[in-house]
């Protein structure tokens, strides 16, 4: 038995139109197409298993005969996933009814001054986010040896270390910064 053309077709409308209902503004709109999309997803992976065959146990037959046992473990894990995104989309829905008599999602005051904002404003922020960008390498949490979170011991350190892994070692002059740092504060090491 070869994948069914029909199968495909169903599948993509299925995805076009949840799509299509959860970018609406109505919470039982945005339910309906999340329930189109997970039954889409269900579809793909029933395309997925191919050929039917017999249970995959083991002694039941030759692996060649059986089923792929994967898209099934992904179906049943997309029907759960389906079933407790609904709950929590109707217990959401059935909030907003109680709140407001209307399970359609409004604009708030952010939306609406994200909605107003010209485009210098839009400019003036791009030019924050390029000062931002150019400032990544120095505004680091941990800059230096003295203020990192994780120390690396080597054999010298502690005595009963074999040291034998390959490692990058940094440069002299910051190994010996850190040799007297320690001897500073009287580490016996």
């Amino acid at each position: 038995m070869s994948v069914s053309l029909i199968l495909i077709v169903i599948m993509g409308v299925l995805f076009a139109c949840g799509v299509y209902a959860i970018l609406e503004r109505s919470l039982t709109r945005v339910l309906i197409g999340f329930l189109l999309l997970g039954n889409a997803a269900n579809l793909f992976l029933l395309v997925v298993i191919g050929e039917p065959g017999i249970a995959p146990f083991f002694g039941s037959g030759e692996p060649e005969e059986m089923s792929d046992p994967l898209p099934m473990a992904l179906t049943l894990t997309a029907i759960v996933i389906t079933f407790a995104v609904s709950a929590f989309l109707l217990a959401l829905i059935y909030r907003s009814w109680q709140l407001g008599q209307a399970d359609t999602v409004t604009d708030d005051e952010a939306d609406l001054a994200v909605r107003d904002r010209g485009a210098a404003e839009e400019d003036m922020i791009d030019d924050e986010t390029e000062i931002e960008d150019t400032d990544d390498d120095a505004t680091t949490d941990f800059v230096g040896l003295d203020t990192a979170p994780i120390t690396v011991l080597g054999s010298r350190d502690i005595s009963g270390l074999q040291d034998d892994a390959p490692v990058n070692l940094p440069e002299a002059s910051s190994r010996r910064s850190r040799r007297t740092d320690t001897t500073e504060r009287g580490d016996d090491g």
